[in-house]
């Protein structure tokens, strides 16, 4: 009876009414970010760089079909610069937001060497935004359409982004409960004395002490901070933990527009008043008061269908965000060392590999042999990430067998030497050299030829 009792409240509340804003300054500072995300990739010559030079590229396992277009991917960097910017004013929001996940998806699936949480992070966030109402205050269309306008709607769609902010900071918090991050701080041990560059920082960056306080201040930020951004007495110096955190990462490591990203989505956490507050200065632009709108407006869907199918969509998609990062359960072995069920799991900047990838292309019949010079093939990025994981190492043996048959080489067999160091350990050999990566599939099955990690 208790439960039944307890499903009912969760249920009325989750569906009560609640204020637009928080979701509304979301939109408008995301779509700014991502703008001027997408100018700084093209500023700095990024997509000639990583997209349109290399004459191979790594794909993701189910997505081999997406490829480079050439000269055309200035045009999806145009198409997902336009839609970000359109979604931050508000204008044609449903088409605007659909372009921007596709066109950012699209590349962030075109060279897997690129692979990124935090573009992931981007690609789910945008995804969630597409059934969010975002648009119905403080926008073009609200203003063009008064139909649309409304001030509340139901709590659901503000508590999907907090639940998928929790999913996000908790998983990276557990993530770091590790031997390496929590007993050897490490890599931060190895990363932080290089950052002698940063004004007073860089006096302290060799200090044990620091390496430690950052390593564990890290995990119990990152376990934390949603329970203080949850209640309202501790909201405060939650949110200045988030803005202390997110700008030393983004001032110690290159991670992009990253910091800027989780500082503006924490804002969510916040009431109706602040973002009202927030707000205030753009709505004399847009020249739409408050009290234009009904206090009882409402958010109503013209389908009555609609509510429960985006429901469905959402929170099946935050089942799937608690679930995909623990299939690195189904695997064996340290999957630091092995990467099986890494990506995609909110392990953020956990492991500073390093290693060396010498193929061997073989005559199965003669036994003659050659080796291949990498840099002939890859660009000295793509060639990095190569050398420490085993699927890309599998994709590029393929690559290179295919390669010389079709300059006429007979039984081509391909083996890799390869070597690789885990958070500062001595180099280890990492993938069986005596296995013929062209008999072996690149695919979600466990890769049998990674040889075992050993501390």
């Amino acid at each position: 009876m208790q439960m039944a009792i307890d499903l009912y409240q969760l249920y009325s509340r989750i569906n009560s009414k609640t204020h637009i804003a928080p979701l509304v300054t979301l939109r408008v500072l995301f779509g700014i970010i991502m703008f001027f995300s997408m100018v700084r990739f093209w500023y700095h010559g990024w997509i000639e760089k990583l997209y349109v030079l290399p004459s191979f590229h790594f794909h993701y396992y189910g997505f081999d079909f997406v490829q480079v277009p050439g000269l055309w991917t200035y045009g999806l960097f145009v198409i997902c610069s336009i839609s970000a910017l359109t979604v931050a004013v508000g204008y044609k929001y449903h088409l605007s937001i659909v372009l921007f996940f596709l066109s950012f998806t699209y590349i962030e699936l075109m060279d897997m060497t690129t692979y990124l949480n935090h573009y992931y992070f981007i690609s789910v966030l945008s995804f969630i935004l597409i059934w969010l109402p975002a648009h119905t205050s403080l926008s073009i269309d609200a203003r063009l359409n008064s139909k649309i306008r409304s001030l509340y709607l139901p709590r659901w769609n503000i508590d999907v982004l907090k639940i998928f902010l929790a999913i996000v900071y908790i998983y990276a918090g557990a993530a770091k409960l590790n031997y390496d991050w929590m007993i050897n701080a490490m890599p931060l041990s190895i990363w932080l004395p290089t950052k002698l560059d940063i004004p007073i920082l860089s006096t302290f960056m060799n200090t044990k002490s620091v390496h430690y306080l950052f390593s564990w201040g890290g995990a119990i930020y990152d376990l934390g901070i949603v329970f203080l951004l949850l209640y309202s007495k501790t909201r405060t110096l939650g949110y200045f933990l988030v803005v202390i955190f997110h700008l030393l990462t983004g001032l110690l490591f290159s991670i992009g527009m990253f910091p800027y990203v989780m500082i503006v989505a924490t804002l969510i956490f916040f009431s109706a008043d602040f973002h009202l507050y927030l707000q205030s200065f753009v709505r004399k632009i847009f020249n739409q008061k408050i009290q234009n709108i009904s206090e009882n407006s409402q958010y109503q869907e013209t389908r009555p269908i609609s509510q429960k199918f985006k429901k469905l969509i959402l929170f099946s998609s935050l089942f799937l965000q608690i679930i995909i990062p623990l299939r690195f359960l189904l695997y064996p072995g340290n999957v630091f060392w092995t990467e099986q069920g890494y990506r995609f799991s909110w392990r953020v900047m956990l492991m500073e590999k390093t290693g060396y990838a010498n193929f061997k292309i073989v005559d199965g019949k003669s036994g003659k042999r050659f080796y291949v010079r990498n840099d002939d093939f890859l660009s000295s990025f793509q060639e990095k990430q190569m050398s420490t994981q085993p699927d890309f190492i599998v994709q590029y043996a393929h690559y290179l067998g295919e390669h010389f048959k079709n300059q006429g080489h007979q039984n081509v067999e391909v083996y890799v030497e390869s070597y690789v160091s885990l958070n500062g350990r001595k180099s280890r050999p990492f993938i069986d050299p005596n296995v013929d990566l062209m008999t072996v599939a690149d695919n979600f099955n466990h890769k049998y030829f990674i040889l075992p990690f050993e501390k």
